[in-house]
């Protein structure tokens, strides 16, 4: 049955093409994205696939039945975009200003619809049932997948696979990982208040440019100085605001930050100690503080028997080239609440265009992606659902 999967797949791989353009084309921002949801839901009425919108938000799930007893596996593909400009000059540059596809998400869902077409037309064949799962708002917390869950999307799911088109890795390389392969991913947002005044008298200020700028250093000793280095953690300050005239001293600023960890310990850990460092550092110069820490994603971790059996699937597809385990990436995916549910493994599945050394990281004004590697996910996420049931 793979070879007939295989060679459906590379006759719908124009439309796969066509549908990612279209989709990059329109891009719509996380919890936004009722055109793109419409798109998918009228795509499998067409095929006369069971098909439910409006599942957690603007989320959709569609469902197949094969004609003969066997697990329920689920597959997963995201489809919001980024608030990004598009700066590629490519016929399908998004229509858009200032929201473009940036990761992936519009190859995605391109691969996840034309695979269901191909599977329903083996469903004659088909051993279980197959659960396509396409999901709103990865971008943004709270994301889409845990409403999703709340509202059914994995009743009766026994096993799910997702995957990320990773445009920094070769287009034929599966990677993968057990365990940890993707961070959890929080945010924060600390307010210094101090007392401003005449740049002339500093003395008689408390200066909140200063209290916030030794507390981006002291920031920094958390992970170098009291996290154990065996663990990976990261504490970034990506926003320093304090606004004035040039001849004034500032009474407040706000700096704004992601923290990245794997390890719950850890996580609480850096929190924790973030407040104290916060409140030391404030104490010392007289000011006040308001502390906000958003608990994000939580980490990626992928089951070993799910992981171990998607790396014989992958080897089965002939345009894998290379089959490798995946370094620990320090980005959040919302895929990680499927996985704190139900079994099942993400991977990455390259997707480097041709003659882009070293090309442009996701979430680039100019990010894209080598569209075979559509082609590519498709039959291994194709052959995991198949092969699933004869384990």
């Amino acid at each position: 049955m793979l070879k007939q999967l295989f060679l459906k797949l590379e006759d719908y791989y124009e439309e796969m093409v066509s549908i990612r353009r279209f989709m990059h084309q329109h891009p719509e921002l996380s919890f936004q994205e009722y055109n793109t949801s419409q798109f998918i839901k009228n795509y499998y009425e067409k095929l006369g696939i069971d098909v439910k919108d409006n599942v957690g938000g603007n989320g959709v799930v569609a469902k197949i039945n094969g004609k003969k007893p066997g697990k329920t596996v689920a597959l997963r593909a995201d489809f919001d975009a980024l608030p990004i400009q598009d700066e590629k000059e490519v016929p399908y540059k998004s229509l858009v200003p200032g929201v473009m596809h940036a990761c992936g998400h519009d190859g995605h869902t391109a691969t996840l619809l034309v695979l269901a077409k191909a599977l329903n037309e083996l469903k004659e064949e088909l051993e279980g049932n197959y659960v396509f799962i396409h999901q709103h708002a990865e971008e943004y917390a709270p994301g889409g997948a845990i409403s999703m869950i709340k509202d059914g999307c994995l009743d009766g799911v026994d096993v799910i696979f997702g995957t990320h088109l990773w445009a920094s890795e070769p287009t034929g390389t599966i990677q993968y990982r057990t365990g940890p392969i993707m961070a959890a991913a929080d945010r924060f947002e600390i307010d210094i208040q101090g007392k401003g005044g005449h740049g002339a008298q500093p003395h008689k200020t408390k200066d909140a440019i200063v209290t916030a700028s030794q507390l981006v250093v002291n920031l920094q000793q958390i992970v170098s100085r009291k996290v154990n280095p065996v663990e990976s953690a990261v504490v970034t300050v990506g926003s320093f605001v304090a606004e004035n005239a040039f001849n004034v001293i500032a009474d407040k600023a706000k700096l704004i930050g992601t923290v990245r960890t794997f390890n719950d310990d850890v996580r609480q850990f850096i929190e924790d100690e973030m407040e104290r460092i916060i409140q030391g550092t404030c104490h010392l110069s007289d000011s006040t503080f308001t502390f906000l820490y958003e608990r994000g994603y939580p980490a990626v971790v992928n089951h070993e028997k799910e992981t171990e059996f998607l790396i014989g699937a992958a080897k089965e597809v002939p345009e894998v080239l290379t089959i490798e385990e995946s370094e620990l990436q320090m980005g959040g995916e919302d895929f990680a609440y499927y996985l704190k549910e139900i079994p099942g493994t993400f991977f990455f599945t390259g997707a480097k265009p041709q003659d882009a050394d070293p090309g442009y990281p996701h979430h680039h004004p100019k990010f894209d992606i080598n569209e075979d590697s559509m082609l590519i996910a498709a039959k291994t996420l194709g052959t995991a659902a198949i092969r699933i049931h004869q384990e």
